[in-house]
């Protein structure tokens, strides 16, 4: 190929060749490498923002992808990036349930149909890069952007993710983050996590591994430093692990601005691209590589993970081209709203005269729509992960349209006595309460960051004053940052005991993105429903889960604890933390603390019993049968939960290594196979890095959520 002409070594007519099989994209990536001047190597290292556009880069955002390294003489795209994770951020897109309502649906295939509408918006708007697929695991729910993972479960979240990578691929390169650690929002850009081997490879990386094994295209590295080392310049993790232990091909980006500390230590410990400036790296590569500081063999080496990744992946994406009309079009709104039903939980639903309070009787013809939040268009934080779609249906809207002979009063709850008199003189009542982009989310402030090592212009004055403003006005995003507290704000739980006390036929209704205690006030209400954050079409969602239209498909991806106190230590403002391998149900289980709402917990309106028939752990693939019935009279799903429990220690702390959603008609039953992923059974050794089956005796159990004893448990037989 080196003697053909400039046309047939373009990157169209490479893609073209590896689709036809008459190259691959690592031969690919070597043609192109030998085109490329030292300038041209060096900028795919790099994003192509110049540091004086900083201050625009928000409206960049929205208006399309972000660029890195692209080079127009050979018709090469470089990296075009776009954000998610509830949908695509630029234009006005599809925006779904926030990833922790989808974790709640505990459904993977659902999960792929999700990345294959966000990867099919994001494409028709020029992208070819997402960086929707955040898996870091909740340690604590006070972590501000945990709205934007899966939950606390590291299987849980593996398959959530994987699902979300194999949706994307189909037309975006798959981002992964944020490797690894972060899980913390107002110290992210300083904490130092020192954790031992145990916790990080066993408890923090096996749903990272998870995605990689699935074929995710990058990796995007975290702010925070783990064991003393930020995580761009963390060579055992980047690439001692990463690359050398997991056997990872693709490239890695730093998470943004902030994410690299130094341009050439970096790119050694295998950090391939400072997103999204021409930062540091324009500064201190050239000379570098001029000097002989630095080689030319750790240039190409980066630079060629980061054209095989783009080649390959143009050469085996759909190819269709989706047009613009995909973008928030009907087909993802009804998406949007099918995963918001599927998402919510049901964490209580007693009766009132004999009559589950949910779903609202048919004979409600007055209801009452009381809260802070029920006309707010709600659907998460105002960081990074912002979506502005055409519209977004509110909880009033939704129960409005889906209720029209119904006369539904509607008072914020501002004035307590005019929210009770309300109530008193309703059928029934709503209460929506709970989170906002001011309570949660992702959060900049100008003291968090040195921006002295950027250099100018980050170290000048009038650009440090303009980065100050931006950070404390928050541009678009809010207060935000780590929780204050995991209870409801004092005026909400005023608001609720005001109402309940003037007309107990009361459903509260939670908005937030992570796990709310609820013991000051939970015994005064029949039913309580966690909606989480549910996107654009989320008030046609609750509305049909509150008429009974749809039943609450959720599960917990986190449990809730009755007080804070039961969790790991917590410190929103630490310069360093030590994470262990105890914390969420796991804590709770190991500490003799009964949760509020276990993890994997949550109602519908049909019920379910379930049992284990058999089970078998092999090298390759472990399973177990489970035989599930509906012992309602209406049709419903449950989420089948397999975990294992070591029976010979002291307190049983369930870990799940398998679950299955499954649908049934009432009185219909099946017999269902669950892949077990029994990596927390299993323990590595530092030394060689290999697996080895954990000491102990060993069981599983199917169970509706994560069981409080080991009653029906199986051994676990283990098959060479």
């Amino acid at each position: 190929m080196a003697n053909t002409d400039t046309a047939s070594r373009s990157f169209d007519s490479i893609v073209r060749s590896i689709r036809d099989g008459s190259s691959t994209a690592a031969e690919g990536a070597r043609v192109l490498l030998d085109q490329l001047t030292r300038s041209e190597v060096l900028g795919l290292l790099d994003g192509d923002v110049k540091p004086s556009s900083m201050t625009r880069l928000p409206g960049m955002i929205k208006s399309g992808p972000v660029p890195a390294g692209a080079i127009d003489r050979l018709g090469y795209p470089g990296v075009q990036f776009s954000d998610g994770p509830r949908g695509v951020v630029m234009g006005q897109s599809t925006a779904f349930p926030v990833s922790m309502a989808r974790a709640a649906t505990w459904d993977p295939d659902l999960e792929r149909e999700v990345g294959l509408a966000m990867g099919r918006e994001a494409r028709a708007q020029g992208a070819n890069y997402s960086g929707a697929v955040c898996i870091n695991l909740v340690r604590h729910p006070a972590w501000g952007r945990a709205q934007e993972s899966y939950g606390e479960d590291p299987v849980l979240l593996g398959r959530m993710g994987v699902g979300l990578t194999e949706g994307l691929r189909s037309n975006v390169m798959a981002c992964v983050k944020h490797y690894a650690l972060n899980s913390m929002e107002n110290a992210r850009f300083k904490v130092d996590v020192t954790v031992d081997d145990h916790a990080l490879h066993e408890v923090y990386l096996p749903h990272f591994k998870a995605v990689v094994d699935a074929g995710v295209d990058s990796v995007m590295s975290a702010y925070n430093s783990v064991n003393g080392k930020y995580m761009d310049v963390n060579k055992v993790l980047l690439t001692d692990v990463l690359r050398d232990e997991w056997g990872f091909e693709g490239f890695v980006t730093s998470d943004w601005v902030f994410g690299t500390h130094d341009g050439l230590e970096s790119l050694e410990a295998g950090l391939d691209v400072e997103m999204p400036l021409r930062l540091l790296r324009k500064k201190q590569l050239p000379g570098a590589l001029e000097d002989g500081t630095l080689s030319r063999a750790t240039v190409e080496a980066s630079a060629l993970r980061i054209l095989r990744t783009v080649l390959a992946h143009a050469a085996t994406r759909d190819e269709q081209e989706p047009g613009l009309d995909v973008v928030a079009s009907a087909e993802h709104r009804a998406l949007a709203r099918r995963v918001a039903v599927r998402g919510m939980v049901l964490l209580k639903n007693e009766a009132v005269d004999a009559e589950p309070m949910l779903p609202l009787a048919p004979s409600v013809r007055r209801l009452a729509v009381i809260g802070p939040l029920a006309d707010a268009a709600n659907t998460g934080d105002h960081g990074s992960s912002l979506v502005h779609p055409p519209s977004t249906v509110s909880p009033l809207a939704g129960l409005r349209a889906a209720l029209p002979g119904v006369e539904i009063l509607h008072v914020d709850g501002s004035d307590r006595v005019a929210a009770a008199r309300v109530a008193g003189s309703a059928d029934a009542v709503v209460v929506v309460t709970g989170m906002g982009h001011d309570d949660e989310g992702e959060r900049i402030e100008n003291d968090e960051i040195n921006l002295d090592v950027f250099g100018f212009p980050f170290n000048f004055g009038p650009f440090k004053w303009v980065m100050g403003k931006l950070a404390k006005m928050g541009s678009q995003f809010g207060r935000g940052g780590d929780r204050d507290a995991l209870s409801l704000h004092a005026a909400d739980e005023q608001l609720i005991a005001a109402v309940t006390a003037a007309n107990p036929r009361t459903a509260v209704v939670l908005i937030g993105g992570s796990a709310i205690i609820v013991e000051a006030w939970k015994d005064r209400v029949p039913a309580i429903l966690h909606a989480w954050y549910p996107g654009m079409e989320g008030g046609h969602a609750l509305a049909d889960v509150l008429t009974g239209a749809e039943e609450p498909g959720g599960r917990l991806p986190l449990a809730v604890p009755t007080a804070a106190s039961h969790l790991p230590y917590f410190e929103a403002e630490a310069r360093s933390i030590v994470y262990d391998a105890s914390w969420g149900q796991r804590k709770l289980d190991a500490d003799g603390h009964a949760a509020a709402f276990p993890f994997g917990f949550g109602l519908g309106y049909t019920t379910f019993a379930m049992e284990l028939l058999d089970q078998t752990a092999r090298a390759g693939r472990s399973s177990a049968t489970v035989r599930v019935q509906n012992t309602g009279t209406r049709a419903g799903s449950t989420v089948v939960q397999v975990y294992a429990v070591d029976t010979s220690s002291e307190r049983v702390v369930p870990q799940l290594v398998g679950f299955r959603r499954v649908e049934l008609e009432a009185g219909a039953a099946a017999t269902v196979r669950i892949d077990l992923d029994l990596t927390p059974t299993r323990r590595r050794d530092p030394a060689t890095r290999t697996w080895s089956r954990r000491p102990g005796k060993w069981a599983v159990v199917a169970a509706p959520h994560s069981p409080d004893s080991a009653a029906g448990a199986k051994r676990l037989t283990f098959e060479r």
